[in-house]
């Protein structure tokens, strides 16, 4: 009772400042603390959801040759799902739909042909909508996209490069999921998971690949939007935003801790699908988006174009010495 009534007489002792500065540290430090509960459970813990019975029998992965695309197809396969992959080789469709229908026997593995590069872009997701017309295609994965070569200046940017940036990135995206998402709202039920990339939602900028980074701020406020559009009917839409992975796009082949394969990305992204609008799945990727986003924006600006200033010399060394070849 005496240490009550003391505990008592200390907080009237103290001015109405230091209290009120107290009641907000420990606000804060609870909220801290809530968060970091949360991503671990989200990291860890959370389950993935059961996709199928969730959102339909087929998944549509464009980009499903390479990378993240291959890796996610597979995961999807291991899901019970059945799979609409699309690419432009139509060589590397075949590989791929084998070696899924050799390791999932009872999975059934459709290709599409398209180069989301190409003229006729529209005509061509218009083949790709009559082509799942009576598909309950209940997840998509917009996976297909391009980067620079290398490192350059906005000035050096030619405008091929440019023109296939924006219409991969930007074009055939929106236009594919304009295609997938009818059905959807009449099923009232659906995934749709857009990779967008970390040099638009964790870096400040991302100089030297500026063309490339707008398009994936693109695919980030796109993603956003349609959340909040079509939550209410039944549709998730996420936005995952990967750092670099091993992957040929990224000029990356051996992998490690903070730079997954493309099958381990892959495993962590399938989980994450139909929770938070945007996220990065790869749990070490999170880590680093925390502390990048502590340090001034000043000092990451700095860092980055160091980077891209040396991939930038070495890109175009490679270019010379092709050229005196």
């Amino acid at each position: 009772m005496a240490g009550t009534c003391a505990h008592a007489e200390f907080f009237r002792a103290q001015p109405a400042w230091a209290l009120a500065l107290a009641g907000v540290g420990l606000l804060a430090a609870a909220r801290a603390a809530l968060r970091l509960a949360l991503w671990l459970y989200a990291a860890f813990l959370r389950p993935g959801k059961p996709l199928r019975r969730r959102y339909g029998a087929w998944a549509v992965v464009t980009g499903a040759t390479d990378g993240i695309g291959r890796a996610m197809a597979f995961r999807l396969a291991a899901s019970g799902l059945g799979l609409v992959l699309v690419g432009r080789s139509p060589d590397k469709l075949a590989s791929v739909s084998e070696e899924i229908r050799g390791r999932y026997p009872r999975v059934e593995v459709r290709t599409f042909v398209l180069d989301f590069a190409a003229d006729g872009l529209a005509a061509g997701v218009e083949g790709l909508r009559e082509a799942i017309r009576g598909l309950e295609v209940g997840v998509l994965v917009n996976n297909a996209g391009v980067s620079y070569p290398y490192a350059r200046y906005l000035h050096e940017v030619d405008e091929e490069l440019m023109r296939t940036l924006i219409r991969v990135n930007v074009e055939g995206l929106t236009r594919v999921t304009h295609a997938v998402l009818p059905a959807m709202v009449e099923r009232k039920r659906g995934a749709i998971v857009n990779i967008g990339s970390g040099s638009s939602s964790v870096m400040p900028s991302d100089p030297l690949y500026s063309v490339y980074a707008a398009t994936k701020a693109y695919v980030d406020q796109f993603s956003r939007c349609l959340y909040v559009e079509y939550k209410s009917k039944g549709i998730d839409v996420q936005c995952q935003v990967p750092l670099y992975v091993a992957t040929k796009m990224a000029s990356i082949r051996k992998s490690s801790f903070f730079v997954p394969s493309a099958d381990t990305y892959a495993r962590a992204a399938i989980r994450h699908i139909g929770y938070e609008p945007r996220c990065t799945p790869y749990w070490p990727h999170s880590v680093m988006w925390f502390l990048i986003s502590i340090l001034p924006e000043s000092l990451i600006d700095s860092i980055r174009l160091g980077m891209c200033i040396k991939i930038r010399k070495k890109g175009q060394a490679k270019d010379a010495k092709k050229k005196a070849q």
